[in-house]
């Protein structure tokens, strides 16, 4: 039994179960529009049972794709495929299973659910291999993220307004401005290795400008939503404490000095997706 269990954590420490946190909310919130109140309890399961599926997916096939490279880096060589803590085989296993279940979540809450599921797929295995090729993988990783909003709305409306494609775009530059800031510490071992990133592209500096640039944009982004909703005041109030944790984020991280990435990081962004579901789904229910 304790085999099983190291196994289990073991798996959720490969995929970061954790992380969870910086989409399910948003989410939950696109369904929430979507419903103008609370969706149907077989919605909100179906939603969450496909959101893990993806993630787990996602995490997984990162984490194949990503082992060779992984071993090289200092930063990542313990990670469980390197370290020899997972096998390969168990990855695979792991990975067809999790798609396995996101399908048929996707089957269970509607027709064009489950036709756009491929798609989906398509976009968050994809990213995985885009820091081969470009330094847009930061934009990349930021759509396979903000699929989830817009994936809500659809399980729980069957069609697609500005009201989540807005709210997508603003986890995508979310999304891909704190992925900016996170792969500056990788920066001398991208630009040794041939790895394509903003930061190993045009430097340190450079690259903090750009991640606060899609910041600003992903702000902008959440101004335009709640002007669209005609929201009430507590989704106001989360923008705000949402650009404060951004101008926290921004303040502490320097081009010389990267220590305090880690509390930047988690710390802001944990709360970022909370605030915003809190927010927003308080001004629907006042509305």
């Amino acid at each position: 039994m304790s085999t099983i269990l190291e196994k289990l954590g073991t798996t959720l420490r490969m995929i970061k179960f954790e992380h969870t946190l910086f989409a399910l909310p948003f989410a939950f919130l696109g369904a929430v529009l979507a419903a103008d109140g609370l969706p149907t309890w077989w919605q909100m399961l179906w939603i969450t049972v496909a959101m893990v599926g993806a993630r787990s997916a996602a995490m997984t096939f990162n984490r194949i794709a990503d082992r060779e490279i992984d071993a090289k880096n200092p930063r990542t060589a313990m990670r469980e495929l390197p370290s020899g803590k997972l096998t390969v085989q168990f990855a695979w296993a792991f990975l067809i299973t999790s798609i396995a279940v996101f399908v048929l979540a996707s089957f269970m809450l509607n027709w064009l659910t489950f036709a756009l599921s491929p798609v989906a797929l398509a976009v968050i295995l994809g990213y995985s291999y885009a820091k081969r090729f470009t330094s847009l993988a930061h934009m990349m990783l930021g759509l396979a993220l903000a699929i989830s909003p817009s994936a809500a709305w659809i399980a729980v409306r069957g069609d697609l307004t500005e009201v989540p494609i807005l709210l997508s775009l603003f986890v995508l530059m979310w999304t891909a401005g704190f992925d900016v800031l996170y792969a500056c510490q990788d920066y001398e071992y991208d630009r040794r290795a041939g790895l394509r990133s903003i930061p190993a592209r045009y430097g340190i500096k450079n690259a903090l400008w750009i991640a606060r640039l899609f910041h600003f944009q992903a702000f902008v982004a959440l101004l335009l939503l709640w002007v669209i909703l005609g929201s009430a005041w507590p989704a106001l109030v989360g923008i705000g404490l949402v650009a404060a944790l951004f101008i926290y984020q921004h303040s502490v991280i320097k081009p010389n000095d990267l220590s305090q990435m880690n509390a930047a990081f988690f710390t802001s962004n944990a709360f970022v997706s909370v605030i915003l579901m809190a927010a927003f789904g308080s001004a629907v229910f006042m509305r």
